[in-house]
């Protein structure tokens, strides 16, 4: 097969202007676009029109061009939907034209509409959506291509996936040997698996070249960004047709950690707008590999023509990568996997299996001596959201573990128990189950066998006849300890697998393999916990259908994301044990059915956190946990203030609530107790204290006890503030009253200028600042007076969150409380966001300021999410309110929220955790503000401790803000398993409050993270 050899290209910019008026009576001004053969131009005309020119290399024949005009006007016709490029006619109405150029060569001309977008190869990230979009794309084109015939477009070329071979005569000059042995070893997979095939494989006229410098993506706004054109059809051939999602999968996957992942999404696409069949499936990856065998084996052999050719090795060390990476996957998994992306059942046998199974169980002799069809069983919860394993990341294989298990099974007469098949547990935390140093990223939790948990030495019998295939000892490994798989056979000649891990170190020194074991033959027993890497004693039973040559290495856990992969492979045990279907429970909701379960019984306008829901199931100090067992670094919940399920607080809920829980009718200690501690963190004269239930609730007492003071309505309130959802506190918020659904400012309300020295009238740079804010509330008050009344109360976050993680410029509350005082209404801080130490400066907020409020607000943070709210103000107020209405809150400080804040206080103290929000603090302000000094969306950076904001704008200079990229920079940390929110007027403000056991190496996670995504196009700031 020859090589092309490229020459110099004599055409210029003022040839092609001068082309352009000649040829197409256009007035346009050119640039010169990059290409490997061809000169191609792009024009600007006067009006605005833009287009391509292409002047073709001397060697293109006449029919080269001929079928990609006449290919690209088919499409026009048969796929308009399509951005596809459209061939302008010349003054003759043709659709090329030949010249004669300054050399006496013959050229080529022709004309196209410009497509606008950004070539994929320079697009992050590629996210499945895009890929995804990229494969309906082409899947669409060839779906309008299957009508269109050119006998130009049967041609040889290089790059036909069928003609592959080709390379076996050039793969010498791969000069790294280790290399060439890769390259050969797919070719021999692309003759062995993808030539056999080659007269069944579907045949049509494809682009063949879905590069990423040939796919156009849209800008990054408005997202999700779609493809928007494919550019460069020379290399458009009539070939296979599957080779189309192929050669874009071999192009897709370059630079991807998880390649597989990639390719997926591109042929999951393609599939949907153009089906595949049966035989297309099973040869993509050798055609991927192909692909890119021949890429690399071109570049090599290209550079010892021309060395310093750029277009010899554009993509080669990427291309390199890609195969490494492609060889660690098994082709028959890479098959199983595109399979389930369109739609069908992995393993193509396991249907049929399934049925074998089900229909052999009767026969099937018991694994146990006890029948495990009828004796009595106990089936357990080890899911992620299991009650029985409780929150803490904890294993199965400590000693408490194992007693509370024999405990169970004890307790419910059962002679063994069940751990069940496909079910996400959250155990496996060990490095060799995929945990790596960031505890975000996805490990295997999906169980793939079933677990029959009895005394250690329990004898183990073979169901079915079979050999013995591997025995192996993999303690190391963990997935299983010591193991036997047996094969064995159905009646039509189907060959199938039965594993059994965690066994005595003994039974494998009696066995070997090919050793025959009869139906219902002990030949194994199950091992101590001493010899399975503390594993409460147990059988891990598992079918395999395919070992994929792992054999004892194929895995009994899986990755979630393969989770309808690795169960057809190995699918549900009991189909074999037949142990009753009515011990199991009913299988937990998936998140698609919680999701519409909640939208059918909960309110519409209930929020949702991120564009793609999560279900939380479980929660571990600054980590949450969905149904997969997928962690999550909670940056965002300040609820959970000394951690998410502390185990401190927990007990002492569990404590009290065992022993009373009651209202405050009644006498107890716990309110007095948790009174007295909580009014020794106040300055004087803040000495008494209200308990309810919530933030809100708090709130609205707060008001009532200004207005029983003073004796009058009025309040003032700051622009964007919240403070609760009661009809009251709606009021006076104007985040709610001046948003959706809102009724406006009602008489009685006040909105006092937010003191945002950031984006407000009053800058940072300004010393007067806090005291040119705080006169306007000043005139308000005056105001209010000259009009016959008076104001009650002056409300605010001492450090607004909703506001946008504000801080105040110095001296604000301190002139605003004198005026507020002096013109005899009170001062109430609202300190549910930022109370408790969280700051690390202060305890309190108002602290900040050198202030102190007449009285404080407290909620949910104080009982770590537990329902506790709090009100702390002077005996002076108390006594005002003590007016004859009776005040009761029917469980607000009942004893067992009580119980639950005074752990939390008790936890705040020994565990330093306002020290450690100052320490850590203060590293994540720093780092944030490095990444400030690099990033130009990064406006300011701002708060104390762990309450920080990170202020997303558009512009430095005007301060725009840049909602569109908050959102986007919140929903990609979700994908990268952290949690943030927006909040600010603008919703562009980024606000970090986790709870206060947030560490250092969490704040490294969360700036490394964010630094990664801040290099993504839609985390630029332009418009």
């Amino acid at each position: 097969m020859l090589l092309e050899a490229r020459v110099a290209k004599p055409t210029t910019e003022a040839g092609a202007i001068r082309l352009a008026r000649e040829l197409y009576g256009l007035e346009a001004t050119a640039r010169t676009l990059p290409g490997e053969y061809d000169d191609n131009f792009h024009l600007t005309s006067a009006d605005g029109r833009e287009f391509v020119l292409k002047v073709m290399h001397p060697a293109r024949e006449l029919s080269f061009v001929d079928v990609q005009c006449r290919a690209l006007a088919h499409l026009a016709q048969h796929a308009p939907q399509l951005p596809l490029p459209r061939v302008i006619a010349n003054r003759s109405g043709e659709l090329f034209t030949s010249i004669s150029a300054a050399d006496g060569a013959t050229r080529l001309v022709w004309l196209l509409s410009f497509v606008k977008g950004t070539v994929l190869a320079e697009v992050r990230p590629h996210s499945p959506e895009l890929l995804g979009d990229l494969g309906r794309f082409l899947g669409e084109m060839d779906a309008a291509l299957q009508s269109f015939a050119h006998p130009a477009a049967h041609r040889e070329l290089k790059w036909d996936s069928s003609r592959a071979r080709w390379i076996k005569e050039y793969v010498r000059h791969i000069g790294d040997e280790r290399r060439r042995a890769l390259v050969e070893k797919f070719i021999a997979l692309y003759e062995a698996e993808a030539v056999p095939l080659l007269p069944r494989l579907r045949r049509s006229v494809i682009c063949g070249d879905a590069n990423d410098y040939n796919v156009l993506v849209s800008d990054p706004w408005p997202q999700p960004r779609k493809v928007v054109g494919v550019i460069d059809f020379g290399d458009m051939h009539h070939g296979l047709t599957v080779s189309e999602p192929a050669i874009a999968a071999a192009y897709g996957i370059l630079g991807k950690e998880d390649p597989l992942a990639a390719a997926v999404a591109i042929v999951a696409g393609y599939h949907g707008a153009f089906p595949l069949d049966e035989a297309e499936l099973s040869v993509l990856y050798p055609l991927i590999g192909a692909r890119l065998a021949v890429s690399v084996t071109n570049s090599a052999h290209r550079k010892t023509v021309m060395p310093d050719d750029p277009y010899v090795t554009v993509s080669e060390a990427a291309a390199w990568e890609a195969l490494e990476r492609l060889e660690k996957i098994h082709p028959r998994f890479a098959h199983y996997t595109f399979r389930a992306a369109c739609g069908l059942v992995a393993v193509p046998q396991s249907e049929k299996m399934k049925q074998w199974l089900k229909a052999s169980a009767g026969s099937a002799a018991s694994s146990l001596d006890a029948d495990v069809k009828t004796a009595p069983s106990l089936v357990l919860d080890l899911s992620v959201g299991s009650t029985f394993l409780g929150a803490k990341p904890d294993v199965v294989n400590n000693p408490d573990a194992r007693e509370r298990l024999l405990a169970e099974m004890k307790g419910a007469g059962a002679a063994f128990a069940v751990g069940r098949y496909d079910e996400a547990r959250p155990v496996y935390t060990s490095s060799l189950f995929g945990a790596s140093s960031n505890p975000t990223d996805e490990r295997r939790t999906v169980h793939l066998g079933m677990d029959l948990f009895v005394e250690p030495g329990t004898r183990l019998r073979a169901p079915l006849d079979g050999v013995v295939f591997v025995t192996a000892n993999n303690a190391a490994a963990l997935d299983y300890g010591p193991l036997v798989i047996l094969q064995h056979e159905t009646n039509d000649g189907e060959k199938f697998f039965t594993l059994y891990g965690h066994l005595t170190k003994e039974t494998l020194g009696g066995l070997k393999a090919g050793q025959r074991v009869g139906r219902g033959e002990e030949f194994a027993r199950v091992g101590a916990a001493e010899e399975n890497g503390g594993w409460t004693p147990h059988v891990h039973f598992q079918i395999i259908l395919d070992l994929l040559e792992l054999g004892a290495d194929f895995p009994g856990v899986a990755y979630a994301s393969q989770r309808s992969v690795w169960a057809s492979l190995s699918p549900d045990p009991n189909l074999l044990l037949g142990i009753p279907a009515d011990r199991f429970p009913a299988k937990e909701p998936s998140l698609h059915e919680t999701l519409a379960a909640r939208h059918s019984y909960l309110g519409k306008n209930l929020s949702i956190s991120h564009q793609r829901p999560l279900k939380i199931v479980r929660g571990w100090m600054q980590y949450l946990y969905d149904e997969t067992g997928r962690a999550y670094l909670d940056v965002y919940n300040n609820v959970p203030l000394v951690g998410h399920s502390h185990p401190r607080v927990v007990q002492a809920a569990q404590t009290q609530l065992g022993l009373l829980n009651t209202n405050t009718r009644y006498l107890h200690d716990n309110v007095n107790r948790y009174a007295e501690r909580l009014t020794r963190l106040v300055p004087e004269p803040l000495r008494v204290c209200f308990f309810l239930n919530s933030g809100s609730e708090a709130n609205e007492l707060a008001l009532r006890l200004a207005r029983a003071h003073t004796g009058r309505e009025d309040i003032i309130t700051l622009e964007h503030a919240y403070h609760g959802h009661t009809n009251t506190l709606i009021d006076i918020s104007p985040y709610k009253f001046d948003g959706p659904g809102g009724h406006g400012k009602k008489p009685w309300v006040h909105v006092a200028p937010l003191a945002d020295d950031y984006h407000g009238r009053y800058r940072r740079a300004d010393a007067r600042a806090g005291a040119k804010y705080a006169r306007h509330v000043a005139e308000i008050l005056e105001r209010v007076k000259a009009e016959g009344r008076g104001v009650a109360a002056y409300i605010a976050e001492t450090l607004p969150s909703v506001g946008g993680q504000i801080v105040f410029p110095p001296n604000y509350l301190a002139e605003v409380y004198c005026h507020v005082r002096a013109a005899g209404a009170v001062c109430i801080a609202d300190e549910v966001q930022v109370g408790f130490g969280r700051l690390g400066t202060h305890f309190w907020g108002f602290e900040t300021q050198g202030v102190v409020p007449d009285i404080v607000v407290l909620g949910k943070p104080i009982g770590n999410g537990f329902p506790l709210a709090a009100v702390i103000t002077t005996a002076k107020i108390a006594d005002s309110f003590n007016n004859g209405m009776e005040f009761f809150s029917t469980f607000g400080g009942n004893p067992v929220a009580c119980a639950a804040g005074l752990a939390v206080l008790d936890v705040l103290e020994e565990e330093h955790l306002q020290q450690n929000a100052l320490r850590v603090g203060a590293h994540l302000i720093e780092s944030l503000r490095s990444l400030q000094t690099r990033y130009a969306l990064i406006g300011d950076v701002r708060g104390s401790g762990l309450f920080l904001g990170i202020d997303l704008v558009v512009n430095r200079e005007t301060h725009e803000a840049a909602p569109l990229q908050a959102s986007y920079v919140v929903n990609r940390l979700r994908d990268c398993g952290i949690l943030t929110g927006t909040d600010g007027p603008h919703h562009n403000v980024i606000k970090l409050r986790p709870p206060l056991v947030f560490s250092e190496a969490d704040a490294n996670l969360f700036v490394s993270t964010l630094d990664a995504i801040l290099q993504e196009d839609a985390a630029q700031p332009r418009r």
